[in-house]
């Protein structure tokens, strides 16, 4: 299963997207029950990328994320190439189109 990096501050969030060049954050709330439900169908989507790297942040705990990235709603999935946002997904996902652009974005960056 995918590795899920635990972000919870501003400062990890940043750090963890300069650190990697293919980055899917996931943004969720704990009270939020489709972002319990689709956080393992995430994962098991990033399976197959091994260079995209998932953060996982509680827009609770780091409310800052907000603010940053302009999250009015949650789930909310930002996939980011070298630092800028490339993909936006958010609410209710489709998965099949997330997994054909991840794959169009693996496929030209790994």
């Amino acid at each position: 299963m995918k590795e899920i990096h635990e972000l919870t501050s501003m400062d990890m969030v940043d750090s963890f997207i300069q650190q990697h060049t293919l980055t899917l954050l996931y943004v969720s709330r704990q009270e939020c029950s489709v972002c319990h439900a689709l956080l393992p169908k995430i994962r098991e989507l990033l399976q197959p990328y091994p260079s995209i790297a998932l953060g996982h942040i509680d827009a609770n705990q780091v409310e800052e994320v907000a603010s940053k990235f302009l999250i009015f709603t949650v789930p909310m999935m930002l996939v980011l190439v070298e630092q800028k946002e490339v993909v936006r997904a958010d609410r209710f996902v489709r998965l099949d189109r997330l997994a054909e652009q991840l794959e169009q974005i693996y496929s030209s960056y790994a």
